[in-house]
């Protein structure tokens, strides 16, 4: 695993807009957090198909042609809220100060850069919880509902956590 951190460490200093789907054996939540903060576009852990992977390279190619992807900086800032990948504290609404669980901002990291663009549970599924836990998409919206808690002027109104009903949930800064 060490290795694999190293030699990712390495491609970004090279080019730092070289853009990296880290595939794993292992589906560790950690260490694939680890990896997207460090700089990975996107993580997949075995077993996974093939045509999932060739359409998260299609993407990538496709983003990276509208030169709309970049690297997400170590700290976020949306309205009057903030985020800090590396230490997973966030400043939220009304004075909130917290540190998020690692699930929470792998969910949080996964909504912000693909903002704009509706994330199917499924996708929130295998990405923040992965193949061998089977949560219910409820507890998607559980996450969901503690973000709007947060991050949010008015819980019940709210601007930055979308749900799209029957589908999954958009972000918006």
């Amino acid at each position: 695993v060490s290795e694999g951190f190293k030699l990712l460490e390495q491609l970004l200093e090279a080019d730092p807009n070289v853009k990296v789907i880290v595939l794993t054996g292992q589906n560790d939540q950690v260490n694939a957090l680890r990896a997207v903060a460090m700089g990975a576009y996107d993580f997949l852990a075995k077993p996974f198909d093939l045509q999932e992977l060739l359409l998260r390279v299609e993407k990538l190619v496709a983003r990276a042609g509208e030169g709309t992807s970049t690297p997400m900086p170590a700290h976020y800032t949306f309205g009057a809220n903030t985020v800090d990948f590396g230490t997973y504290e966030i400043t939220g609404q009304r004075g909130l100060n917290k540190r998020l669980t690692q699930r929470e901002l792998l969910l949080l990291r996964l909504l912000i850069d693909r903002a704009g663009e509706v994330v199917s549970r499924e996708e929130i599924l295998q990405k923040v919880w992965g193949y061998d836990v089977f949560p219910t998409t409820r507890t998607i919206d559980n996450f969901i509902v503690a973000f709007r808690k947060y991050f949010e002027a008015n819980p019940h109104e709210p601007r930055h956590f979308i749900s799209i009903r029957g589908v999954g949930y958009t972000f918006h800064a």
